[in-house]
């Protein structure tokens, strides 16, 4: 199986917000792959990865850093995919708005999808959005996830009829 999503980190640290990605692609179907890369530490195995990235039959990259975040910027500016960028709060973050900030604010040419701070289940539904342009089967899984989010708020307000107060009127 060739992964066609690959997901990124700066450090394994970063997997417990990366590995809401990867349950959700895992629960599509979707092939992925995880790496940790370090845009500081080792610059040329990001350059190289990038670079050859498309190369593999990889279609989106959902990369996640955090403190200063140039993972996601890097890859960008080194493959043609798109990239969607996860800012992450990490131990040495600025409430997460460095991570924010570094992965939002790209010069023109180079974009980065920007998800929230620690946004890597939104990130997943994204390249799955960005896969379905292409392919029907995965525009059904869009549409299904979709509806089962409608369902879920449906649920919730039927619930929500049962709690009692005083002065509720509905």
């Amino acid at each position: 199986m060739t992964p066609v999503v690959s997901i990124i980190m700066g450090s394994v640290s970063d997997m417990p917000v990366m590995g809401k990605a990867a349950e959700f692609l895992d629960s599509m179907g979707i092939p992925f792959e995880i790496n940790a890369l370090s845009a500081h530490r080792v610059p040329e195995m990001v350059m190289d990865f990038a670079k050859n990235a498309h190369r593999r039959g990889i279609k989106v990259i959902i990369a996640g850093a955090g403190g200063a975040a140039h993972l996601p910027g890097v890859i960008a500016a080194y493959t043609p995919l798109p990239v969607i960028g996860v800012p992450i709060k990490s131990s040495n973050s600025m409430d997460g708005w460095d991570s924010v900030l570094s992965i939002l604010q790209m010069p023109s040419g180079i974009p980065v999808g920007t998800m929230a701070l620690d946004g890597a289940a939104n990130a997943a539904v994204f390249a799955l959005q960005i896969l379905a342009l292409s392919d029907p089967d995965l525009s059904g899984k869009v549409v299904d996830y979709k509806s089962g989010l409608s369902r879920k708020i449906a649920k919730a307000n039927e619930d929500l009829k049962e709690v009692k107060y005083k002065f509720k009127v509905n």
